[in-house]
C-alpha cells in the first residue's frame, strides 16, 4: 500500500519509521521543516515539496495521513485536501482533533466524494517500538482498505473500529481524561510521601508498585523512570502543566450529558493551578480572612 504522511514531528516521524522498518508499503512524506522530511527519506520515505506535490506523487486511489496539531492547522490541511484530491481517495486524521470537527470534516469530504477516517492514537514517543493504541472511527469499507497500515502501526489487538465518523476522536478524547485523572492521584500521592517525616526513596517505591500492585501501570514506569534520572525532587523540572484540550472537551461532554465527572474535572483545574505564579484567588481569601477575623496576612 502506498500512503502519504504530512507532519513529522515526535509521533508522525516515527509512524513513518515504523511503516518503513517493518513492511514494503511505500511512504510518501512532507513537512514544512526540510529537516523531518530529510530524516523521512533517509528512513526509505519519498520526499513531497508540498500538499500538492504529495498528490501528485500519490497514485490513486489515494490516502493521506495527517498527524498536525489540532485546530488551525488540521483544518486548513484537510480543507485543502479537499480541494487536491478526488473522488475515492482518502483522509486519515491521526492528531488529537475534537470529535465534533472530524464529524464537519468526514461531512465536507464526502461532499466531493472523498473518504474520511478519523484515528485517535494513544502511545506517544514508545510507539516506534511497542506499538500505537489507535482508536478509529469512519465507514466500514474506508477503515477496511486502511487496515493494513493500521496493522503495521499497532501491536496485536491494538486499534479496534469504534464507529461512525468522529468515534476514533470521541473515545480518545475521554481517553485522555482519564489520562488526566490518573497522573493527579500519582502526583498527589507522591507529594505526600515526598513531604512526610521519612526520608523515603520515591524512586524505589514507584519501582516496587510495578511488581504486582493493584496502582501498577505504565504511567508508574514512566514516573519510576523520571525519578531514576531526575532524583526525588526533581529538580530541573518545572511545575507547569500545559493541556492539549481533550481534558475539557472531556469535562464538557460529562457536562452536556450530566455525568458527574469530579476526578476529570478537578486534573483539570489543577493544571490551571501549576500555571499562576501567584494565585489572585488566593490572595482574596487571605484579605477575607483578615477582615472577619484578624487572621495574619504574609506579605509579599
Amino acid at each position: 500500500m502506498q500512503i502519504g504522511f504530512v507532519g513529522l514531528g515526535r509521533m508522525g516521524g516515527n509512524m513513518v519509521h515504523r511503516i518503513l522498518r517493518d513492511s514494503d508499503h511505500q511512504v510518501v512524506a512532507y513537512d514544512p521543516g526540510a529537516d523531518a522530511v530529510k530524516a523521512a527519506v533517509g528512513l526509505g520515505a519519498g520526499a513531497a515539496e508540498s500538499l500538492e506535490d504529495l498528490v501528485q506523487k500519490l497514485d490513486k486511489p489515494r490516502a493521506v495521513w495527517l498527524m498536525v496539531p489540532a485546530g488551525p492547522i488540521t483544518q486548513q490541511s484537510i480543507d485543502n485536501l479537499i480541494e487536491l484530491l478526488d473522488e475515492g481517495d482518502m483522509i486519515i486524521d491521526g492528531g488529537n482533533s475534537r470529535w465534533t470537527d472530524s464529524k464537519a470534516h468526514a461531512e465536507a469530504a464526502s461532499a466531493q466524494g472523498i473518504e474520511f477516517v478519523d484515528v485517535g492514537t494513544s502511545g506517544g514517543v514508545w510507539g516506534l517500538e511497542v506499538g500505537y493504541c489507535m482508536m478509529v472511527g469512519g465507514g466500514d469499507e474506508a477503515v477496511k482498505r486502511l487496515s493494513p497500515i493500521l496493522d503495521l502501526l499497532a501491536p496485536p489487538n491494538g486499534w479496534s473500529h469504534m464507529g461512525p465518523h468522529g468515534s476514533g476522536h470521541y473515545v480518545k478524547m475521554v481517553h485522555n481524561g482519564i489520562e488526566y485523572g490518573l497522573m493527579e492521584a500519582y502526583a498527589e500521592g507522591f507529594e505526600i510521601l515526598h513531604a512526610s517525616e521519612y526520608e523515603l526513596d520515591l524512586h524505589d517505591i514507584a519501582r516496587l508498585w510495578g511488581q504486582g500492585s493493584v496502582v501498577r501501570s505504565w504511567l508508574l514506569e514512566l514516573l519510576e523512570r523520571a525519578l531514576e534520572t531526575n532524583g526525588n525532587d526533581l529538580p530541573h523540572i518545572r511545575g507547569f502543566v500545559e493541556d492539549s484540550g481533550e481534558g475539557r472537551w472531556t469535562v464538557a461532554d460529562a457536562i452536556e450529558h450530566d455525568v458527574p465527572a469530579p476526578v476529570i474535572t478537578l486534573s483539570l483545574l489543577a493544571r490551571f493551578t501549576s500555571r499562576q505564579e501567584e494565585s489572585y484567588s488566593a490572595k482574596v481569601i487571605a484579605a477575607l480572612r483578615n477582615e472577619f477575623g484578624g487572621h495574619a496576612v504574609k506579605s509579599e
